[in-house]
């Protein structure tokens, strides 16, 4: 596909970007709304109306569409596109669309070109890194055995049986201990459902619920935001936990003790995070008079429903025992996955120096530092955020078929001289840490090699 005229970007100066020329932001201008007290999903997206100059379209590379009707027949689902009317949806584009039939229909909605250059500075050249990478992995897809996935799905569905399993049971027996290794199933079937919350609607994605989280906002500070714009100023995860969690090396964006004090505060922001995501809803839809709410939002009650009618008339001990559970299985999960791949010092973040238009594919490259001891085990990766490079790469590709494309994915990092960066689960810890109390940045070589 081509680039569809990727035109001149220029520096925030305004000066032509040379080819030795380095940002220390993905984005020409800083995200309208990023530094809101309150951030949410919807403000993070209407800054991104603010700032990407689709005019009210959809917008991908320098090409304006009108997707409003296909939108009601998107394989994906309706809600993909629905979110993202009147922003710059090149990278989605990108990394959900493998085949060439989305590509092949998309000159069937082009309304114009755009007016402004794209504000995120990555770049899609057909010869660069990630269009090679994903051709290779295109072809490499026909021989792909699909029923792997078959795996993926039993074994989120027996994560999500023993949750229920262990609630009834710490309930009967009234055992924190039981109800501790329900909190493990609980936040193992959130991170496995997560693998089908990147897929088309299906309704494990629902299991990501279960704990008061949201696939739907998910799907956007999750898949849309951090999985498009990684360790960067777009992204959700890392602005959501500001000013407690200040992952971006910059010196005026903390003090002392949020350099160093996440040692002993950061376990109690990770017992608060599905709380505090559900809390932040309703506080939304309190501000904003707008309900932020919607049926699936009932999922985390089922959990507690099911303890009482197998355990009825212990209402107290159910209560005692499911909110013991959701805070232990947010603090799991908080652990897992603040530590899974990107909070690391080797890691590229925003402030740091890098190539100004870098690959796409290689920024996400750089991005991941993969936790090592996980790869060969389908349970390991579903639950921990494992194959992490791969999956940023093509985040629609069910985890359990993603070995089949490691070859390919390999032969072609070789090719670009670009390689995979790993340290283990101790090591990921302490280094979340030191990149919270980094201020210092650092200049990122040029990764890879481009071909002509």
């Amino acid at each position: 596909m081509a680039n569809d005229g990727e035109g001149e970007l220029t520096t925030p100066s305004g000066t032509p970007r040379t080819a030795a020329s380095y940002a220390s932001d993905i984005t020409h201008r800083y995200p309208t709304f990023r530094d809101e007290p309150f951030k949410t999903v919807h403000n993070w997206l209407e800054g991104r109306r603010y700032d990407d100059g689709a005019e009210g379209l959809w917008r991908i590379h320098n090409g304006l569409y009108d997707l409003e009707e296909f939108a009601r027949v998107h394989p994906g689902g309706s809600e993909w596109l629905r979110l993202t009317k009147g922003t710059d949806i090149t990278e989605a584009f990108e990394t959900h669309h493998i085949g060439r039939k989305a590509e092949r229909m998309l000159p069937r909605f082009y309304v114009r070109r755009a007016t402004k250059p794209r504000n995120v500075r990555l770049t899609f050249d057909e010869h660069g890194f990630y269009r090679t990478l994903k051709r290779r992995i295109r072809n490499q897809l026909d021989q792909v055995d699909t029923s792997a996935s078959a795996r993926s799905r039993r074994i989120t569905d027996a994560l999500l049986g023993a949750s229920f399993l262990t609630a009834c049971l710490s309930v009967s027996l009234d055992s924190l201990i039981v109800a501790l290794v329900c909190a493990a199933c609980v936040c193992a079937t959130v991170i496995a459902s997560h693998n089908f919350m990147h897929q088309r609607d299906n309704w494990r994605m629902l299991a990501f619920n279960i704990a008061f989280l949201s696939y739907r906002e998910w799907r956007v500070s999750h898949v849309i935001s951090h999985h498009l714009y990684p360790n960067s100023v777009l992204d959700m995860e890392i602005s959501s936990f500001e000013p407690f969690l200040c992952y971006l090396p910059l010196a005026d964006l903390k003090n002392s003790f949020q350099r160093y004090g996440s040692w002993f505060y950061g376990p109690f922001i990770y017992g608060s995070i599905f709380l505090s995501e559900y809390l932040k809803r309703l506080m939304d839809s309190l501000n904003q008079g707008k309900n932020r709410f919607h049926l699936d939002d009932l999922v985390p009650f089922l959990l507690p429903s099911f303890m009482y009618a197998t355990n009825p008339g212990q209402l107290a001990v159910v209560l005692r025992l499911w909110t013991f559970i959701v805070l232990m299985a947010s603090f799991f999960f908080g652990l897992v996955g603040l530590t899974a791949g990107h909070h690391h010092p080797k890691a590229l973040h925003s402030g740091d120096k890098f190539p100004d238009g870098m690959d796409f594919g290689l920024y996400q490259m750089a991005t991941i530092v993969e936790r090592k001891g996980v790869e060969g085990s389908l349970l390991k990766v579903l639950t921990t955020f494992g194959d992490h490079h791969l999956h940023h790469l093509f985040p629609t590709l069910d985890h359990a078929i993603l070995p089949q494309l490691n070859g390919v994915f390999l032969e072609t990092c070789r090719e670009y001289q670009v390689g995979k960066l790993s340290s283990t689960w101790f090591s990921q810890f302490l280094a979340q840490n030191l990149q919270l109390a980094r201020i210092r940045p650092k200049v990122h070589p040029r990764l890879g090699k481009s071909r002509a």
